[in-house]
């Protein structure tokens, strides 16, 4: 299933994404009579298999009766699959070979390779969803850059995650797009401020659950800015993948339902490209997830009070 946060209505709602249109699950739950809908994404995920059941029997009821649950994709606007994270999302740095070989030629060093997944995080301030602007504060920042990224959704509270376990806990995929100040990055010596700025972490378009994806390490990844290639990969040439990062994420450490994990982005970021090209204002970055689908978002420059 892909499951979608949208807004009409004056409100954000859940619903399921199909081929011609999405289905409303608080109109779909009540015309099949299956009680009390989720009521939000962070709810649906937290609700387990038997929310999910649920939603499957709602669905396949609204299916079958084209009625009001129904509406076209194009009259709703899609917000991120979880708008308001409770928490940071965890993200992994330095995970494809080649986008680690890039970043170190760009500056001037050997590249070195991580043994373990080296973790950071973005604040839920950073979160948006498909079509929205990512904020240019160009007296800020004069590298903003893209990164495409396949992010794990979390859907069970677990710790000490066994290799044989990381299915178990996983409850679907989506698309990220770490967006990142690189000369921030820099100056600060560390990541957390480079890639903390307010919407730098579009997300979306939908949570794809796992048994509709399948092993993403089949899957392909890409990126364009204004139409022109720049990041095309798959997600098998990640150094440490799904379950090597959740299983080493998770040790001793805490995940919760709607947690979000991004991946690492494979070479072509806009450090890397000789000359370097950062994003400016009116570019348009699309990312793409072969079995998710099209992140789209354009980068504004922000305007100081």
């Amino acid at each position: 299933m892909r499951l979608a946060t949208y807004f009409a209505d004056s409100r954000e709602i859940v619903g399921v994404v199909l081929d011609d249109g999405v289905i409303d699950l608080e109109v779909a739950f009540a015309a099949a009579g299956i009680g009390t809908p989720p009521a939000d994404m962070l709810a649906l995920i937290a609700g387990g298999p038997t929310v999910l059941g649920d939603v499957r029997k709602a669905l396949a009821a609204a299916t079958g009766n084209a009625g009001a649950a129904r509406r076209p994709l194009s009259s709703v606007r899609l917000l991120a699959p979880i708008p308001h994270p409770r928490k940071n999302v965890f993200c992994v740095g330095r995970n494809y070979k080649l986008h680690i070989e890039e970043g170190a030629r760009a500056r001037g060093v050997e590249p070195s390779f991580p043994t373990v997944p080296e973790f950071f995080s973005k604040p839920p301030t950073t979160v948006i969803g498909p079509d929205a602007e990512v904020r240019l504060d160009s007296e800020l920042t004069k590298q903003l850059d893209y990164e495409v990224e396949l992010a794990i959704v979390i859907g069970t509270t677990c710790r000490d995650v066994a290799p044989e376990g990381v299915d178990d806990v996983i409850f679907g995929y989506t698309i990220a797009n770490d967006v990142t100040a690189r000369d921030l990055q820099r100056a600060h010596g560390q990541w957390f401020k480079g890639k903390g700025l307010d919407t730098t972490l579009p997300c979306g378009p939908w949570i794809v659950t796992k048994d509709a994806f399948g092993d993403p390490a089949s899957h392909r990844l890409s990126l364009t800015v204004n139409g022109e290639g720049r990041q095309d990969s798959t997600i098998a040439d990640m150094l440490f993948d799904c379950r090597e990062i959740v299983v080493s994420l998770s040790a001793g450490l805490t995940l919760e339902p709607g947690d979000i994990i991004c991946t690492g982005t494979p070479s072509g970021v806009g450090l890397g490209l000789s000359p370097q090209s950062f994003l400016k204002h009116g570019d348009v970055v699309e990312c793409e997830i072969d079995g998710i689908g099209r992140l789209r978002n354009r980068v504004v420059e922000a305007r100081r009070s």
